[in-house]
């Protein structure tokens, strides 16, 4: 494909690229995205959002967002960022990531969950949606018998979705072991009696002990797991358990001002799309190819860098379905930190130069 320039993008316009022939897109120039949005503050510390798609109507879809504190919770805001009290939950043990999953069968019925990683009681808390009813029991146990200092502190999660219908839960933790073993990947089922239980399918994923691993991002469609590995880079595994533990990419080394924190991946048509990844303390993202250079789908170029106006961003999560009049294209939720989450338009973060419209 011949070099051109796609786009000249000036003032209100986020970014300009021009596209090489082996599909890298070169940062020209940027300037801070503004939110539409920006939600109710909570009362502690934001850490991480995810959103859920109401599936009978995506007007009424809703965010969930961690408030990382020793008396935190997980605060439910509607597509305004408006505070839902009613769907809130509070009274979590340092609850740290969130992620949603559709159509788990409980109780002979398909149930779409809100999970989350209660640090300080080393449990998952699952919650049904839309209603933020509890359905585990008071909370699951995960990293059972592991005794080095903070090998059971919760961090991570993130859920995949098999082909088959399997829903599992891939957990991370404060710290771990270098080689093989830091994440650890749960099969989520009924008990039997309505509520949820876990089975441990595997221990895998390298650590460089540089930092820490904390956000985890899960492609269903294709079937692989991404997470950071703070201040080394971004790390790329199979999903599914019976492909083995290999290490298909380590991605991103040398991109970051300071860590690499949250991923979140934007779907566009024919399985093609993006790969986001916070770059903290600079207020900007990382963008790179969802599926990799053209005959090597493990190399995953970097396409540009986006300013924004979040600050501190941990965590991060992105649709690209439309929602409503103000997400035509879908959502971009990021953490800030004065206590909130700024939702961004994906025509806004994309400007002219990234695909809009799945």
């Amino acid at each position: 494909m011949k070099n051109k320039n796609l786009i000249n993008i000036a003032g209100i316009l986020i970014l300009s690229l021009c596209f090489s022939c082996n599909g890298i897109a070169q940062k020209t120039d940027t300037t801070a995205v503004k939110p539409l949005y920006v939600s109710d503050p909570v009362d502690f510390d934001t850490d991480d959002p995810a959103i859920w798609i109401n599936p009978a109507d995506p007007a009424k879809s809703l965010v969930i967002g961690t408030d990382k504190d020793v008396k935190g919770g997980l605060y439910v805001f509607d597509l305004k960022g408006k505070i839902i009290s009613s769907k809130t939950v509070r009274g979590l043990q340092r609850p740290d990531n969130v992620d949603v999953a559709y159509g788990l069968m409980l109780g002979g019925k398909k149930t779409d969950i809100a999970i989350t990683t209660e640090r300080y009681t080393h449990k998952l808390r699952i919650y049904s949606l839309p209603d933020m009813k509890p359905v585990d029991n008071g909370g699951i146990p995960v990293f059972v018998g592991e005794t080095e200092a903070e090998f059971r502190d919760l961090m991570g999660i993130s859920i995949y979705t098999a082909p088959d219908g399997k829903i599992y839960a891939i957990v991370g933790r404060k710290s771990g072991p270098k080689e093989g073993g830091y994440l650890w990947q749960y099969q989520l089922s009924d008990d039997g009696k309505g509520s949820i239980k876990v089975n441990l399918v595997r221990k895998f994923g390298k650590y460089s002990g540089k930092k820490e691993i904390e956000a985890i991002a899960v492609d269903n469609e294709l079937g692989y797991i991404y997470y950071c590995d703070e201040q080394f880079g971004v790390r790329k595994y199979y999903a599914d358990p019976a492909k083995g533990n290999e290490e298909l990419s380590l991605f991103g080394q040398g991109d970051f001002t300071v860590d690499n924190e949250g991923i979140a991946i934007y779907k566009t048509a024919g399985n093609n799309g993006y790969i986001l990844v916070s770059d903290q303390g600079a207020k900007q993202l990382k963008v790179y190819s969802r599926t990799g250079k053209v005959g090597a789908s493990n190399l995953h170029p970097l396409l540009t860098t986006i300013k924004y106006s979040a600050n501190q961003t941990d965590g991060i999560d992105v649709v690209s379905v439309p929602l409503n009049s103000d997400f035509k294209h879908g959502l971009l939720v990021a953490m800030s930190d004065d206590k909130t989450f700024h939702f961004y338009r994906w025509e806004d973060i994309a400007g002219k130069a990234l695909t809009i419209n799945p």
